[in-house]
């Protein structure tokens, strides 16, 4: 079934219309333990939910807790918000003996959480439940893509987050510059990218890249700034480029890095030359000397572009300046990286049951819908991507025209969900320090990823091993 083609009828089957329909689904789980859930009477079973965020994504879990205990007599849930050294702190609890019973799971650990049996298989849970066991609940393939080790589910996904293109309109305006589109099949080729980035970039005596007297040390304005990753090589930013060229990135059957292959490398290069050939980006030492977030630049016009992930669009709908978005552009082919951080219950869990059910109404409409309301996240699931769904979310003020394409076509047609194997931490930390000399010039793409590629390969391949 098509996305844009889902009847009202489905709609309304899918979203639940309201927060009780969703938990009422969630207490009839056809795979509910025996036990698992506290009867009518019985003494409340308390289960905890372990996560990052901010103070938005904060208020809305708990928000959250509140409606689910609501509707769920007998199970209550403790927060425990850990903003800072989550990985850390995560670990710990695990060694010592006291996971949490449910968590936010970041998707680059995810793997390695599965090969090490922390996470809870939910598959005959999921693919039982009246709702989100339902063929077209998740946009698909990319969910499964996601969540599923050997067709197992350990977790799923909170939403969908992917980079795009954001822009000071009025700074195009004032260039006379046309500005990207959120349609996939208007984006820019990288060529235009590059020539409308020079436009915007400007020196104080009002100069472009190239033109004779141009001062690299004295730019007022720059053209655009793409977000890559320090001391790793895996933002999703990054990844991003790598497919808009051909390259899979890593090998989507052995798992392997393939982004040593020369599409691979000369993605990499192309935004390393950004800064050192076409000069129309900051580097991270000129960013840091202005005082300036990233935002405040876009806002003030010290900036006409920023490459960063769709969860920006958070705090950037709160600028002065008249804000747009585009897809990115496109090099040798189109594509952009999803991703989002799952939701998983822990095997060491004592509540199985209470912890599936709080899992899974993570998975409703309620929950993504007041992130996908700021502009921190895109919909995972369906019906929230159809023309009726899109119009529970979209809000003005927030949302630039025609934004709903990013969900609609974008990421749907475009979008690659990354299996991430055991072992990608370690082996990505390989990554950042060599790409670290790429962005200053010290070493090409292609000579640093071809001696570090393979020194990350054999830790993944380790890593398989168990």
């Amino acid at each position: 079934m098509s996305i844009q083609s889902m009847s009202r009828r489905r709609f309304l089957q899918l979203t639940g219309v309201t927060v009780g329909g969703a938990v009422l689904a969630a207490c009839a789980s056809p795979q509910a333990a025996p036990g698992g859930g506290a009867a009518p009477g019985a003494e409340d079973v308390t289960i905890s939910f372990m996560g990052w965020g901010g103070p938005g994504e904060d208020e809305g879990v708990r928000a959250a807790i509140a409606a689910f205990e609501e509707e769920t007599p007998g199970i209550k849930v403790t927060w425990l918000h850990t903003p800072e050294n989550y990985t850390e702190k995560f670990l710990a609890n695990v060694a010592a003996g006291t996971p949490p019973d449910t968590a936010f799971i970041g998707s680059d650990n995810y793997g390695t959480y599965v090969r090490d049996g922390l996470l809870l298989d939910i598959t005959g849970n999921l693919e039982l439940d009246p709702l989100l066991g339902e063929e077209d609940y998740f946009i698909e393939p990319q969910e499964r893509d996601r969540c599923t080790f050997d067709d197992k589910w350990y977790g799923i996904g909170s939403c969908w987050v992917a980079p795009h293109i954001y822009y000071n309109a009025a700074t195009f305006e004032e260039a006379g510059v046309e500005p990207p589109s959120n349609d996939p099949d208007e984006a820019w080729s990288w060529d235009q990218f590059v020539e409308a980035a020079r436009a915007l970039t400007m020196d104080a005596s009002g100069n472009h890249p190239g033109d004779a007297g141009f001062d690299i040390e004295n730019v007022e304005k720059w053209g655009v700034h793409w977000m890559l990753p320090a001391g790793g090589g895996g933002a999703t930013q990054l990844i991003s480029a790598v497919l808009a060229n051909g390259n899979n990135f890593l090998d989507p059957e052995s798992h392997l890095l393939v982004v040593d292959e020369p599409s691979g490398a000369q993605a990499i290069q192309n935004l390393a030359d950004l800064m050192l050939v076409h000069q129309v980006m900051p580097q991270s030492t000129a960013m840091e000397s202005l005082g300036m977030t990233k935002t405040q630049m876009l806002d003030t016009g010290r900036l006409a572009m920023a490459i960063d992930g769709s969860w920006a669009l958070d705090w950037m709908s709160d600028m002065e300046a008249p804000l747009g978005t585009g897809v990115l552009p496109k090099m040798d082919s189109q594509g952009v990286h999803m991703q989002a951080h799952l939701h998983s219950a822990l095997a060491a869990s004592k509540n199985p049951d209470a912890a599936w059910q709080w899992v899974r109404f993570l998975s409703t409409p309620f929950y993504q819908l007041q992130f996908c309301r700021t502009g921190l996240w895109l919909p995972s699931q369906t019906a929230l991507a159809t023309e009726e769904g899109l119009q529970e979310w979209i809000t003005e003020g927030v949302h630039p025209v025609d934004y709903a394409k990013m969900v609609t076509e974008y990421l749907p047609r475009f979008g690659t969900s990354i299996y991430l194997p055991a072992g990608w931490p370690q082996a990505n930390s390989i990554l950042g320090p060599v790409l670290d000399a790429v962005w200053i010039g010290d070493m090409t793409a292609a000579d640093a990823l071809g001696e570090a590629v393979p020194e990350a390969n054999a830790i993944i391949e380790k890593a398989s091993e168990g």
